[in-house]
């Protein structure tokens, strides 16, 4: 069993059961989410629980984040109780199970590693980087490529902006919920290699669905169609599991589309004006309000004729 105690913020559809990845792998774990009933799974499993991110970070080594957007870490950062908040500002309530602080109470060591797993913006990768580095702290930007099943697996694919000696330190415990980790650059790096990957991401999913649309308007059934793709150069995994999704009409989200309408919006405020990707910048845009909670390949539902 791993001696390194582990925080973990953020229990969302990615976030639980990469958090199972390190219970599985012996690491005592300790998290913490806003909507208290998805922590009950995990104290299930041996999990303890902090009252707020800043006691978390007390007694924990490593701390991942894995929440929505930009403010939410800000305030996971910065609100109250937040990770680098004035010891001060800490509640008196004590994490359950929790490792003591060397230092007494409310009191956070120098040297804690913070890895942000959020698909966010470059900017506030930096920001909370410098931040950390103020307080004596080491950040990691390092979203993650994959969806649920990937994250059930540990097979996610890992980019990571900050420190190449952080990283290596992080190493061991990243090997637990990815096949592959791989340094970009420094902070904000790994973001900005995520909204690039998911610029891609968006061109597939709208490539898949008009090719769908094309096909069904010219006599060829979307069976037909997957079969002949899936069998070709351009088969690849996410054609075969969003082509039976469409061929199912199923589309509960794995990764919902108001998620990459938000990444595209991320991806212009850093520069993204390609053809293909402003075509899908105001496809996804267009979809959001009425498809936002559906899997990414319901923009097949938005390009349909009416």
């Amino acid at each position: 069993m791993s001696t390194t105690a582990i925080g973990w913020i953020g229990l969302g559809k990615m976030g639980i059961p990469m958090s199972e990845q390190l219970i599985r792998a012996g690491y005592p774990l300790t998290v913490y989410n806003r909507s208290k009933e998805k922590e009950a799974f995990l104290q299930g499993m041996g999990a303890a629980t902090a009252p707020t991110p800043r006691q978390l970070m007390e007694t924990t080594e490593i701390i991942f984040i894995m929440v929505s957007d930009d403010a939410a870490i800000r305030e996971i950062f910065h609100g109250k109780g937040g990770l680098l908040t004035a010891d001060a500002e800490a509640s008196t309530e004590q994490p359950t199970a929790a490792i003591p602080s060397p230092k007494g109470p409310h009191t956070v060591p120098p040297g804690r590693i913070l890895i942000n797993m959020s698909t966010v913006s470059p900017a506030i990768s930096r920001e909370m980087a410098a931040t950390c580095r103020q307080q004596g702290h080491h950040y990691l930007d390092a979203p993650v490529s994959g969806s649920v099943k990937q994250a059930e697996d540990g097979q996610l694919v890992i980019m990571v902006g900050g420190e190449a000696s952080v990283l290596e330190k992080a190493r061991p415990v990243l090997e637990k919920i990815g096949r592959l980790a791989i340094r970009v650059g420094d902070p904000g790096a790994g973001n900005t290699a995520k909204l690039v990957i998911n610029t891609l991401l968006s061109v597939y999913a709208q490539g898949l669905a008009e090719a769908v649309i094309f096909a069904q308007r010219n006599g060829i059934t979307t069976e037909d169609l997957i079969t002949l793709v899936n069998n070709s150069a351009l088969g690849n995994v996410f054609i075969k599991i969003k082509g039976e999704a469409i061929i199912r009409d199923n589309y509960n989200a794995a990764f919902a589309l108001k998620h990459i309408a938000k990444d595209l919006r991320l991806a212009k405020d850093i520069g993204l004006n390609t053809p293909l990707g402003e075509v899908a910048y105001q496809s996804f845009q267009d979809a959001e309000a009425t498809l936002g909670n559906e899997d990414i390949i319901a923009i097949i539902k938005q390009l349909q004729p009416q």
